[in-house]
């Protein structure tokens, strides 16, 4: 069922609040500082994390389409695989938001290769002076190593459509919202709401027990 695969993206996002602040606090920190065009602030930090979101829809619906690509195969084990793998991610990735496991780390090391690339035309967009500007830089950020938007993809993949991996992909990129704007706005309040152990552990195994009601489904 897409809806628990959606309501599990959008969870992850929102409650692997601790993770979005070590990953990108740092570069809205620098967004923060260099703001000096005449949008308002807050307008360039909204801009930000639009141009990420549609990065991340972006590479969802990439996602779903490869993986569509292979369904039409119609190789029912194929299929069952893809689907154990999304169901088996989203579980280990339910445990890391607990604070169970540090498995992510693992796939943010694999895509260090690719920021680095990116990350030199990142900085040539730095100081952002217009919406526009903001926009793009934001689609770029989307570009970070992070584990989360990787298993979150891994899902995507499995989705079985390019339309059901970008739904997702946005569904996950707007549930880190409210934690990437609150760093801008009052990141200690954010901070020390979100590294409660017993906010991570409801998080992480709430995620997990999406995995594990998707497997269940498949052996009824």
């Amino acid at each position: 069922m897409i809806e628990f695969s959606l309501l599990a993206a959008l969870l992850a996002g929102l409650l692997g609040g601790v993770h979005c602040v070590g990953m990108c606090g740092g570069i809205v920190a620098a967004f923060s500082f260099q703001t000096n065009g005449s949008a308002p602030p807050f307008r360039l930090h909204l801009g930000y994390n639009l141009g990420r979101i549609v990065s991340y829809t972006l590479f969802g619906a990439l996602a779903g389409a490869l993986g569509a690509s292979l369904n039409l195969l119609e190789i029912h084990p194929l299929q069952v695989a893809l689907y154990v793998l999304a169901q088996l991610v989203m579980i280990l990735l339910g445990l890391y938001l607990a604070g169970f496991n540090q498995w992510v780390l693992t796939f943010e090391k694999a895509g260090g290769a690719i920021w680095a690339r990116i990350q030199p035309l990142f900085r040539k967009l730095l100081p952002v002076k217009s919406l526009a500007g903001a926009l793009v830089a934001g689609f770029f950020w989307g570009w970070l190593p992070c584990g989360l938007v990787y298993s979150i993809l891994v899902a995507a993949f499995a989705a079985g459509s390019a339309t059901s991996g970008a739904a997702l992909m946005l569904s996950f990129g707007l549930g880190t919202l409210p934690n990437l704007l609150g760093i801008a706005l009052f990141a200690r309040q954010i901070q020390s709401f979100m590294q409660q152990l017993w906010v991570r552990r409801a998080a992480g195994l709430l995620v997990a027990g999406f995995g594990v009601a998707g497997l269940a489904r498949l052996m009824l």
